[in-house]
This record gives structure tokens, sequence and C-alpha cells, in this order.
């Protein structure tokens, strides 16, 4: 299997191999090596924040129900409650904290919340990063994007309750497939079969907690645990998918380089910490060792070498949109490469 290129393989070798390895810009050893320090603090600082608001937003929902007060706070819990699918990334990285049982532990409650089983995303994570947007053997499945784009679907995967008209296509629909006992093309090609007995347990856990909730609902007669637990990734989904796409959508497949698949946009404060500094993707790829809370440093320094990034979501739609467009009516249209304003 391919890996991303390690910090020490030398300028010489990377020239003998070719197109077999990974672009990575010029950054000192012991620099790299300060900023892969990993520490707990951040993470506490940050998961505390995070919960404190999404139980903030979630007792004013409760307060206020009955009244149309009710939508805006309920919006707001999902907004947030969506963005649970950066920390579980960093927890898969286990970069959120530097403990790994408290990655593990985060790992498993951000998991469920975003509707990602962990086992799977963990293994499929791994080779997202060995071949970012590659559609050929072995296949990134955790990013494939519609060729030709598919336009419907794309624009409505941003508004409110949109992705349920896809609910059956979900990674929700594939946890419930292998929690009984179907093992999906991913599973089988991505995780060893020595390893997916977990993922079927971990799937039968998910769905186990879906149906418990569900339950629950119906006894008592009340839609709030499945508006509380259940629905917010669906009814909150805009701000976090609108983030979430700027990583990859409307890029080149099968190439060789991070620059050019992916994207590094800078967002206001309120996002970043939300999106937890995931906004700093192409530095992410390049040195996935590196925790999110030195992404910023990280980007400061290897800047020169790299394309400027969009300044906001608005900034990376002017060309995400076009190209997306294009896309549906040329699979093979590819936007212009930012790597000519290096200079």
């Amino acid at each position: 299997m391919a890996v991303i290129i390690d910090e020490n393989v030398s300028a010489s070798l990377e020239e003998k191999l070719g197109a077999n390895v990974w672009w990575k810009p010029d950054l000192d050893k012991k620099t790299l090596k300060s900023l892969c320090i990993k520490r707990s603090g951040p993470g506490i600082l940050y998961v505390s924040l995070y919960f404190i608001a999404l139980i903030s937003m979630g007792c004013l929902a409760y307060i206020t129900w009955g009244t149309y007060w009710s939508i805006l706070f309920f919006w707001l819990y999902g907004t947030i409650y969506a963005f649970s699918g950066a920390y579980d990334h960093e927890a898969r990285h286990r970069t959120l904290f530097k403990e790994r049982g408290l990655n593990d532990f985060f790992g498993y409650i951000f998991s469920f919340m975003t509707n990602f089983e962990p086992v799977r995303w963990r293994w499929t994570h791994t080779l997202h990063h060995s071949y970012t947007l590659h559609t050929t053997e072995p296949l990134d499945f955790e990013i494939q994007v519609d060729r030709p784009s598919k336009l419907f679907k794309f624009f409505v995967s941003f508004i409110p309750f949109g992705p349920l008209l896809w609910i059956h296509q979900s990674y929700l629909a594939e946890t419930l497939k292998n929690s009984l006992g179907i093992i999906t093309p991913v599973i089988d090609q991505c995780v060893p079969k020595e390893h997916q007995w977990k993922v079927i347990l971990s799937s039968r856990i998910h769905i186990g907690i879906w149906a418990s909730i569900i339950g629950i609902s119906f006894y008592f007669n009340t839609i709030l645990p499945v508006l509380y637990l259940l629905l917010p990734t669906f009814y909150g989904n805009t701000f976090f998918a609108l983030c979430g796409l700027t990583q990859h959508a409307g890029l080149p497949f099968n190439v060789k380089d991070h620059r050019v698949n992916t994207r590094t946009i800078i967002l206001n404060p309120i996002l970043s910490w939300l999106y937890i500094k995931l906004e700093y993707h192409q530095e992410h790829h390049m040195f996935p060792m590196v925790p999110w809370y030195n992404l910023p440093k990280l980007h400061n320094l290897i800047k020169k070498e790299m394309p400027k990034p969009n300044n906001g979501l608005i900034s990376a739609y002017r060309e995400i949109f076009p190209a997306i467009i294009k896309q549906a009516f040329d699979a093979n249209y590819e936007p212009p490469s930012r790597i000519k304003e290096i200079s």
C-alpha cells in the first residue's frame, strides 16, 4: 500500500520515485517534530466549550418548546451537533487529546453523534489519506464525489432535512447493513477480515441505540428524544456541509499533490472553533500527525510554497459552484490549478 511520504524521505528520493510519492513542502525536521507534540489542554477546552454551547442551545430549545423560538434554538442546537463530525475526525486521528483513552472514549461518542461507525472509519480514513480522491484501486471510499455531478443532490445537501432524501444511500444505511451481518464492499476491501467482527458489533450498538431512542419516543409519546439525539445532523447540516465540502469538492481526481486535490480556507473564529481547525485541510493532509491546534502554525510556516487559501466560505464557493456545475455536463472538467499562483 502506498503511504503519504514521511518527512525523513530526502528530496533526491522524491525525484527518484517521481509520481509514486506525494509532494511535500520544505519543512525543518525539528520544527515538524515540535509541531507533532500532542497536548490535552486544547482538546479539553474545545470539547468543554462545545458541550456547553450544545447543552445551552438544547436547554433554550426545551424552554421555548411550543413557540416559534424553539425552531431557532433547535436549528442552533442541530448546527452545533452536526459539527461533532469534526471532533470525531480528530479523535479518529488520536490528536484531539494526548491520551489515547480519551481520544477513543470521545471518539465513540462523537462517532455516534455524526452517524459514523468508528471501526470502519478508522480504516477508511487511513486509506483516504494515502489515496486522496483516487478513483481506481485502491479506491478512496471516503470521498467519492459524483462525476458527472448530480446537481440536485449536491445543492439539496445544504438544506435542513435534505440529506434524508438519500438516507438509503447514507453511512447510516451502511451501518444498518453491517449490523445485520452484511459485509459491504467498503468493509470487505478496507477492513482486515480479523477486524470485521468489530465493525458488525459496533454497528449493532449504534443501531441498538437508535432503536432505543425511537422506542422511548413512542413510549412517552414525544418526539423530543429523536429531535435531540437522532435528527440534529439532518436538520442542522447546513454549515457543517458548507465547511466539509470545501475540502475536496470540484477538485481533480487521481493527483498525488494535496495542493491540487485539497483546499484550505480561512474561516471566522466561530466556525473555526466549531470546525476545530479542519479548514487547514491541505496542511492536515500533508502532515496528518500534526494536531489540529498546530495547523495554523504549520500553515504560516509553509504558506510560501502553497496556493493562496480561500478567505471564507463565499470565496471558496465562488470556485466550487462553477466547477460542480461544469462537471455535471463534462465529467472530465477540472478547475485551473492554483499552484500557478506560487511564485
